[in-house]
């Protein structure tokens, strides 16, 4: 078969599997946008340290090195660019209902075709922000191995991996908050896609930094989880 299927890739791939797991589950029937939030963390999780356990082998060819990196991109755009984005679907249908909340009219306009045009947009502007960020990064980074090598300090834009700890937060404000969040929800996918693609720099997390965005994961998940049992309890 075609690919490399040693430990070195096992993380990446469980990565893309969860991811497309969330956006079946996030999407199936009337939509299950807090469900699709966990693989999302999950996929998250597993980007926190494929890179790590590629680099224990030592013997990689440059062709595994070449493999690993552009699975690795392929594999961030559909669990960091596309999820994100079928949850904004799912949450746009779903979410408040299930809490009993009223749903945000938009400035009265509903569901004006007009509001669903926008929604529409800033969905494909995000997934758009992070493939550019992507590949992007991919020539960067080919061209500074070519003339720096080793590990880069500072990443330039943000990380597209940010996307399994922001969303997470802002569905937890459901939780919180007594009115739809939707909105909010739509207003970070615009703000992160353009911090994709903006000249920010952003400092690489080390081993602790990397611990520390782990554990938040972990709160997060505990809370969603929580929250969502005792959803479910009350009705």
């Amino acid at each position: 078969m075609l690919g490399f299927y040693d430990y070195t890739v096992w993380l990446t791939y469980l990565s893309l599997l969860s991811a497309v797991a969330g956006i079946c589950i996030s999407l199936h029937a009337a939509g299950h946008p807090y469900l699709g939030v966990f693989f999302l963390m999950l996929s998250g999780l597993c980007d926190a340290f494929d890179g790590r356990v590629a680099r224990t082998k030592k013997d990689r060819s440059p062709a595994e090195k070449a493999f690993g990196i552009q699975i690795d991109s392929l594999a961030d755009l559909v669990a960091f660019g596309v999820l994100p984005a079928c949850i904004g679907e799912a949450i746009s249908t779903v979410g408040p209902q299930i809490y009993g909340i009223s749903r945000f009219s938009f400035f009265g306009l509903g569901g004006d075709r007009a509001v669903s045009m926008l929604i529409l947009f800033i969905l494909m502007f995000y997934v758009l922000a992070a493939l550019i960020r992507l590949a992007y990064f991919n020539v960067m980074e080919e061209e500074r191995q070519k003339t720096e090598g080793g590990c880069r300090k500072t990443y330039i834009g943000l990380p597209v991996t940010s996307a399994a700890l922001i969303f997470p937060s802002i569905m937890l404000l459901q939780y919180i908050l007594p009115f739809d969040i939707t909105p909010i929800y739509y207003l970070a996918l615009l703000v992160t896609g353009f911090l994709f693609v903006s000249k920010i720099q952003v400092k690489k997390p080390g081993v602790c930094g990397v611990w520390i965005m782990v554990g938040i994961g972990a709160v997060e998940a505990l809370i969603l989880l929580l929250a969502l049992l005792l959803v479910r309890h009350i009705h």
